[in-house]
């Protein structure tokens, strides 16, 4: 069949991702995951950061949101209607200890991590499924993207799942707890199938942490 991709043909590929389950040890945290999906890997992750972490980066972004943008060239468009805000690297001792510790997670020097974005959903807010690695018809995609981790800072009343249509997965926000997922594979047709969106808020906000990773460095 065209495009089927063979079990030896995957093994081909590896991950960026390297730790075996069930807990990850980074530093004196203990994280608990789960493999939700192995081409591409999807992985959903506990207690990566405390109650107290997400109350601090909530607040110290609240200030600062402003509506969300798509792409390289920065522009609003409809797919997303949240807002958000971009903390400079190592802006704080937080932001460095949480950068830091997405790192290690993601098996990536933090050299090579855009900065940490935080977005607000309030109801009826979205951003429908998407890729996040740039296109080739980008300039950024000269250093494209390789891997997301969106870690969760509030619980949400209702709705608001983090959804993979091309996977049938479906993640329901839980503070602290995050989703890895990567897209640097050399078989394409793994990349288009982390297409994944945020589903609308039905009721209360929802908080979340984004860590994007690039093939070269960025700072």
């Amino acid at each position: 069949m065209e495009g089927y991709i063979t079990e030896p043909e995957k093994a081909a590929e590896q991950h960026l991702f390297d730790a075996v389950g069930p807990v990850m040890i980074v530093g004196d945290t203990v994280i608990p995951f789960t493999q939700q999906h192995t081409w591409p890997l999807v992985v959903v992750l506990e207690d990566v950061l405390s109650s107290g972490e997400c109350d601090q980066l909530i607040q110290l972004s609240s200030d600062r949101m402003k509506r969300s943008k798509i792409s390289s060239d920065r522009v609003v468009n409809q797919m997303r209607t949240s807002s958000g805000m971009f903390f400079e690297e190592s802006e704080n001792d937080l932001i460095h200890t949480v950068e830091k510790r997405l790192a290690t997670i993601m098996n990536i020097p933090v050299e090579h991590a855009e900065g940490l974005q935080i977005l607000k959903y309030t109801p009826g807010q979205e951003y429908k499924a998407h890729h996040d690695y740039f296109l080739p018809t980008s300039k950024a995609a000269s250093n494209n993207r390789i891997s997301t981790m969106v870690v969760y800072l509030n619980e949400v009343e209702e709705g608001g799942e983090t959804y993979f249509p091309a996977l049938n997965i479906s993640i329901t926000p839980k503070k602290g707890s995050a989703v890895y997922f990567e897209y640097f594979y050399n078989d394409e047709e793994l990349n288009k199938q982390s297409l994944h969106g945020g589903a609308p808020v039905i009721k209360g906000e929802k908080w979340v942490a984004t860590q994007w990773m690039r093939r070269k460095r960025v700072r």
